[in-house]
């Protein structure tokens, strides 16, 4: 898998992907993730990338041309499954979309700044339009990194453990069971005994009680949204 990432403050996402699991799956060679800084393509002699609104109001737009010009140069090179940008009023961000964009060969990801991007972006070039959630940040790094580690986190040979990303919340409609390790006891703190009685099935039955009870109290209305 390939994921170019385009934006105006390349040096926020250096953090992300230089690190832990993400740094790992592209020293393996699994996934390549690539930076572009927007004001490259930008022609003119200040580097802008924004400009005042048509019809007046507060705050900056991100500019057409320096964007579509991204766009051109980084599609002459390759296909891409989704052209995707990061906004407040995307649609949710879910484990169930992480697990469909693994699946993809070649991602884009635009991230938004100031006040969004020029419409005619949205409706002519954007193929997928991404939220983390009901709320705004500075720009769309941040959600970019959150969306890019939910997704490569699932490619075969990231994590050591196969099966680990297959047991995380929401893989199965449930949050996760209560997890423990040594020691079994800790100032009179003890674990549940069927975990430490050796008996497998009763163990996944007692893990799959505990999610259900853990969605019902923490995600009460998670089944009624689905």
């Amino acid at each position: 898998m390939r994921i170019d990432i385009i934006t105006c403050l390349p040096k926020l996402l250096e953090s992300p992907f230089g690190d832990s699991i993400l740094k790992r799956a592209q020293d393996k060679g699994i996934v390549e993730v690539v930076v572009h800084d927007l004001r490259t393509y930008s022609l003119d002699k200040h580097r802008r990338i924004d400009d005042y609104a048509f019809g007046g109001g507060a705050g900056m737009v991100m500019m057409i041309e320096p964007i579509v010009r991204c766009f051109d140069a980084l599609k002459s090179e390759r296909d891409y499954d989704e052209i995707i940008y990061m906004s407040p009023d995307g649609e949710q961000f879910s484990q169930n979309m992480a697990n469909e964009l693994s699946l993809k060969g070649n991602l884009m990801i635009l991230c938004g700044h100031y006040k969004g991007v020029d419409e005619r972006v949205r409706e002519n070039y954007i193929t997928k339009e991404i939220s983390i959630g009901d709320y705004v940040l500075s720009g769309g790094e941040l959600a970019a990194a959150v969306v890019s580690d939910a997704v490569i986190r699932l490619l075969p040979g990231v994590l050591s453990d196969e099966t680990s990303a297959l047991t995380d919340s929401f893989q199965d409609g449930l949050v996760a069971p209560p997890v423990y390790t040594r020691p079994a006891e800790f100032n009179g703190l003890k674990v549940p005994d069927i975990l430490l009685s050796g008996h497998e099935k009763k163990v996944e039955e007692w893990r799959f009680e505990q999610s259900v009870k853990r969605t019902e109290q923490k995600r009460p209305n998670h089944n009624k949204e689905k």
